[in-house]
């Protein structure tokens, strides 16, 4: 089927039987497991480990602790290598450490014939600390007398500053000046499958790891960097993956499970991070704290915003200030047409680590650029949808910062589908002069986000593409299917252009660094995009040469044919079939002068990144005694250029949309502020809504045609997920008339913000 219609997932059989293979599906003869040692305080120094009895259990094979691991940092982004050192990935992660941390750093770890002897055996390793002073928060950190987690001068990782324009003069001459201070919370991923990875020495003594990870080649690399190996020396696997949400765009567990096969002479290991561990030594989500100003005239022309972001990253830089940096390259574009003011600030803390998650730094300065927007329409009494109509980006609008030029932009007619098919102007009188304990509200608010890294990453991508006798067509890609669907659409882009049946590709899910060509992997919104071009190119390579066999076997000049549906042609007769591509393939294969095996294979690189756009329209009601929040409605409508695949494009919407909603009004990391131990660091405790607790979910698409696109499209993956924190807000505000200018907007926020209105005695 054609780019634009929705066939059935190319994985969807497999995974819905549990035919599909996961990492944890696959085991070896002689397996062992591994299990950590991890630190009950956030912060402090070994000062001694004592083994012995942990030793003598049965079935415990080796005990490793900080003192027996490569001394060296290394990093664990997952970026593409730069050939500007200045700008690589901080190096400050060891496989374990005797200055802890963050709540659960590893200290030493246990290798055993199974699971339950090695975590018997890892309670049984006695650790004495030397406990420090805890920070957790910038105030406490970022003092002068601050111990440094990481030497230098102080716990600050980085700042830098950006500006288009004179923010500083535009708000001097704005007739309207908005202020305001807001904050998110730490959250967890919570992906389906845990974090999980093993590895073993093959016949030549490489180090083969099989991972649940969005960054097969990053791994590779990283592997490399921290047991001090050529990065040829490493093989990465990546098979089925049960959702990552960027979680996994961090190297996690493979270099230790590359380092224990390593030092246990090639026996595979194993080493999977329980549910529990997964909050504690994974990756969270930044904690973001947002100064806002904004100068805007009172006929509602905006005029200036500027930013500064406090983001903690905790106890290691993994992405660090790139996730606080990025925040100001995808908002940029939403409202371009003003003198824009961007400051990031990041620090090390004793928070657990925090990396990568869905949106990348764009949902938390979102949330407080929305909240600005609209406490901007309530000071001009303008309806905060109309002030965005007269604000938001248009096609021809530069960027600000970069001042590229926005190509295909649509948010304007989301804004006005959303306002038809939502009823916004009837909702919204609907809800103005209320009283009484339950109230309503309804709220808006937009969002702009790119579609890959460029310029600040590489983005190459690469495509292979045979054509087996029986007229299939095998297409490996290095980008990373994660459940986002991207298989599927690839699929669909080889089938159209070489001029096949869909059921004709077999995508190979599989990523294998010694056979996969080489892809970043699957992050920044940027898979269906950046693989796009290579895939395009190489099916176009692959059809012609279809087409040059074709010729010689029909007696036929080449321009005069063409493929269609799996079928040779005259271009000027297309009911005249020539013969098949099967039979092309067959004679190729075969023909004992001419031909051999079709084959077509690409790698290239990106350098536009176009910007996505969208909206979440919200109705509410409010619970003022009960502080309880009930999405009635909730709408989110997309300007991601052309859809590729209707019904996956639905379905990221709506899985994006529970995330948001998740993160708005349920989801909350607990750590206790003095001593940094996370008080909720399991599934029972963190409170994420399960299909029962959520709306439903809906969505529209205004479709674009991207230009510089090799289909038309844009980013879609994480998108829905930004809007509707600041929609859910306005909504709340608009309900009760208390503003509220921190998440999440739990029960417990509300009851804080509503006892201090007065709402409740």
């Amino acid at each position: 089927m054609p780019v634009g219609t929705s066939p059935e997932r190319v994985d969807a059989q497999a995974k819905v039987t549990g035919r599909a293979r996961y990492t944890d599906d696959m085991t070896m003869p002689g397996m062992r497991h591994a299990k950590y040692v991890r630190s009950p305080i956030a912060h402090g120094l070994v000062m001694s480990i004592d083994t012995s009895k942990a030793l003598q259990l049965p079935g415990v094979e080796a005990i490793f602790t900080y003192q027996d691991v490569p001394q060296h940092g290394f990093p664990t982004a997952g970026h593409a290598w730069s050939l500007d050192a200045n700008k690589r990935d901080v190096a400050d992660k060891q496989l374990l450490t005797q200055h802890v941390r963050h709540h659960g750093d590893g200290v030493a770890i246990v290798v055993a014939c199974d699971a339950l002897t090695a975590e018997k055996a890892a309670m049984l390793v006695e650790v004495e600390y030397q406990e420090l002073p805890v920070m957790t928060t910038a105030k406490t950190a970022l003092a002068a007398e601050a111990p440094l987690l990481h030497g230098g001068k102080s716990n600050l990782l980085k700042q830098h500053q950006l500006s288009g324009g004179d923010p500083e003069a535009a708000l001097a001459a704005s007739e309207v000046v908005i202020e305001g201070n807001y904050s998110t919370q730490v959250v967890q991923h919570c992906h389906l499958e845990g974090v999980i990875s093993y590895a073993y020495m093959d016949e030549m003594d490489r180090i083969v790891i099989v991972s649940s990870t969005q960054i097969p080649h990053l791994v590779r690399r990283v592997v490399g960097q921290a047991l001090d190996r050529p990065w040829s020396s490493i093989r990465v696997i990546k098979p089925y993956i049960g959702g990552g949400f960027g979680n996994k765009q961090d190297v996690l567990e493979e270099p230790m499970a590359a380092f224990l096969t390593w030092k246990l002479g090639g026996v595979p290991v194993k080493v999977e991070l329980s549910r529990e561990e997964c909050f504690l030594a994974s990756r969270t989500r930044h904690s973001f704290t947002i100064s806002g100003k904004m100068g805007i005239n009172r006929d509602g022309t905006l005029q200036t915003y500027s930013l500064d972001v406090l983001s903690n990253t905790g106890g290691y830089a993994s992405h660090g200030h790139s996730i606080a940096s990025a925040g100001a390259n995808k908002i940029a574009y939403l409202y371009p047409r003003i003198a824009f003011g961007y400051k990031a600030t990041t620090f090390y803390s004793n928070l657990p680590n925090a990396g990568a998650m869905r949106g990348y730094g764009a949902p938390q300065v979102t949330f407080a650029l929305e909240c600005m927007i609209d406490e901007a329409a309530a000071q001009l009494g303008m309806d905060p949808l109309e002030l965005r109509l007269k604000n938001v980006a248009r096609q021809g609008d530069l960027n600000p910062l970069n001042h590229k030029e926005i190509k295909s932009a649509g948010i304007i007619e989301c804004l006005q589908k959303g306002r038809e098919l939502f009823d916004w102007d009837a909702r919204r009188a609907a809800c103005l002069n209320q009283s009484g304990p339950i109230r309503r509200g309804v709220g808006v608010a937009c969002l702009s986000y790119a579609s890959n890294t460029y310029p600040v990453g590489v983005e190459i991508a690469s495509a292979r593409l045979l054509l087996n006798q029986d007229g299939t067509v095998h297409l490996q890609v290095g980008a990373t299917e994660i459940g986002q669907g991207s298989d599927t659409v690839f699929a669909q882009m080889a089938a159209q252009t070489i001029g096949v049946p869909f059921s004709s590709i077999y995508v190979i899910s599989t990523q294998d660094t010694d056979i996969t060509a080489y892809d970043p992997g699957a992050f920044a919104s940027r898979q269906s995009y950046v693989a796009a071009p290579a895939i395009r190119q190489a099916a176009t390579e692959l059809r012609a040469k279809i087409l040059t066999h074709a010729a010689y076997m029909c007696s036929q000049p080449e321009w005069a044919l063409d493929v269609i549906n799996g079928e040779v042609v005259l271009k000027e007769m297309p009911e005249k079939v020539l013969c098949s591509v099967q039979e092309v393939s067959m004679s190729a294969h075969y023909d004992q002068e001419v031909g051999g095996q079709i084959m077509a294979e690409v790698s290239c690189k990106t350098r536009s990144n176009p910007p996505a756009f969208g909206c979440t329209f919200v109705d509410l009601t409010v619970d003022i005694e009960l502080c309880k929040v009930t999405i009635n409605k909730i709408m989110n409508l997309h300007d991601s250029g052309q859809i590729l695949n209707p019904l996956l494009a639905e379905g990221q919407v709506h899985g994006g949309m529970g995330m948001g909603i998740g993160w708005t009004l349920f989801e909350e990391m607990i750590i206790d502020e003095q001593s940094g131990i996370v008080r909720n660091n399991n599934l029972l405790d963190y409170k994420f809504p399960t299909i029962l607790d959520l709306p439903e979910l809906d969505c529209a698409f205004v479709e674009t045609y991207e230009p510089q696109s090799a289909y038309g499209h844009k980013a879609l993956g994480e998108p829905p997920l930004i809007s509707p924190a600041p929609a859910i807000r306005n909504a709340i505000w608009m309900a009760t008339g208390v503003k509220i200018d921190e998440l999440p907007l739990t029960p417990k926020t509300l009851y804080r913000y509503f006892s201090q209105a007065g709402l409740i005695e």
